[in-house]
């Protein structure tokens, strides 16, 4: 009986034992949600709902479903063949007397101005027209008054309006737009853009991410292998470019670059050109300068990878007969990819993303897809389009990092 008592005692001690360290572990837990708590309501506030506002903004357009609620209730019932009925033109002509009342006409021409370029006034001024019509009949008055409403595509994007989400962003992002009867078909040569915009994107990002490791590399080696105190010294002046804003320095190339800037003045000095070049306000200029900012980024993870890599690997190779540059290739190189390729994907990303840089120092036909997002929003006020090619840059970079993560998990288990 004591015996039992014993072993009893001791499992309420053991159960009691075990509720306070869970209580306590529940406790630590909790302090540690509550310390990150405004890190993470910091993160969902500024990024995540912004970027999650975009997306839903690339596909989602409610005006004429707001402000044409009978025209897109009439049309429910269109076959979408021939031209609406009268009860459709009668709520038309309500719909745009309405607006008229309300000075929301513009929003409206707006609207249909995005798919029907130059249809915009002419839907202004027929709601101005119609503000002293009384009374029918709408369909031969609306004709009458403006040819465009006896035109078939005008009311397939009217039909299409009774739907609050539209794929018409999307499509007019990568060159394609909806047809007559809304078939999706190619943009006219003289409004297709953004596929050229978008493959320029990635050339000049693969072009600075190319030239950042080739100078990056060696000066990681060289970072790597140098005594601390040299070392040191020069990863100050790798560094130092970060303390400098990206405006500044992207102003200097502009000073450096200019026809009768410092780079010309020592090239015609040297005698060699014999005139100024041109290397400002075109793709020369845009690349050395997204490099010169870019190239810090692609250098410091290679410098982190090999500073982890042990010189007795190379010594190893070389005392089994490799001559320098085997050991080299065979040896060192493989060890350094996970940096390579952490330092590439982050400048690539970082790349595509670039505004000021090519705004500044690039020409016309240099300029990348932020610059579009960037008049589309401030100047055009089309936060559809904007939404649209952000989101499509946003999916290529995700798409990228999952590709990235999936060789690099590939990689590890090979290794391992």
């Amino acid at each position: 009986m004591a015996i039992i008592a014993v072993q009893s005692a001791r499992s309420s001690n053991g159960m009691s034992l075990r509720m306070k360290l869970q209580r306590v572990e529940r406790r630590h837990k909790f302090k540690a949600f509550v310390l990150v708590l405004p890190l993470v309501l910091f993160v969902l506030i500024t990024f995540v709902f912004p970027i999650g506002r975009m997306m839903f903004s690339a596909i989602h357009d409610d005006t004429l479903l707001t402000l044409m609620p009978r025209t897109t209730a009439a049309l429910s019932a269109w076959d979408g063949k021939d031209l609406p009925d009268e009860r459709a033109y009668a709520a038309l002509a309500e719909d745009l007397k309405q607006a008229w009342a309300h000075k929301t006409t513009g929003v409206i021409a707006k609207r249909v101005n995005y798919e029907l370029a130059g249809a915009g006034s002419q839907v202004t001024s027929s709601a101005r027209k119609l503000s002293t019509l009384s009374a029918g009949p709408y369909k031969a008055a609306l004709i009458e008054i403006n040819p465009l409403w006896g035109q078939h595509d005008v009311w397939s994007l009217l039909n299409r309006g009774r739907s609050a989400y539209t794929a018409y962003y999307l499509l007019r992002s990568v060159d394609y737009q909806y047809g007559p009867d809304s078939q999706i078909v190619a943009s006219p040569p003289q409004y297709s853009v953004f596929r050229d915009v978008f493959l320029r994107t990635l050339g000049i990002s693969i072009g600075v991410t190319a030239a950042t490791l080739l100078l990056g590399f060696p000066v990681a080696y060289l970072l790597a292998t140098l005594p601390p105190q040299t070392s040191n010294l020069l990863m100050i002046m790798v560094v130092v470019p970060f303390w400098i804003s990206a405006l500044a320095r992207t102003t200097a190339w502009v000073v450096l670059l200019q026809e009768h800037g410092v780079v010309n003045d020592v090239l015609m000095a040297l005698h060699v050109i014999s005139q100024p070049a041109e290397l400002v306000y075109n793709r020369v200029g845009t690349v050395l300068a997204m490099t010169h900012i870019q190239l810090p980024f692609t250098l410091l993870p290679i410098y982190s990878v090999m500073k982890t890599i042990s010189p007795n690997y190379v010594r190893a190779a070389r005392s089994l007969g490799a001559g320098p540059f085997y050991a080299f290739w065979k040896v060192y190189f493989p060890q350094t990819l996970p940096g390579v390729a952490a330092g590439c994907l982050l400048s690539f990303i970082l790349c595509l993303g670039y505004y000021l840089t090519p705004a500044l120092v690039g020409g016309a036909n240099d300029q990348m897809v932020s610059y579009f997002v960037a008049h589309y929003t401030n100047e055009d006020l089309n936060w559809g389009m904007a939404s649209a090619l952000g989101a499509i840059l946003l999916t290529a970079t995700l798409l990228l990092y999952y590709i990235y993560n999936r060789l690099v998990g590939v990689d590890q288990l090979k290794m391992g």
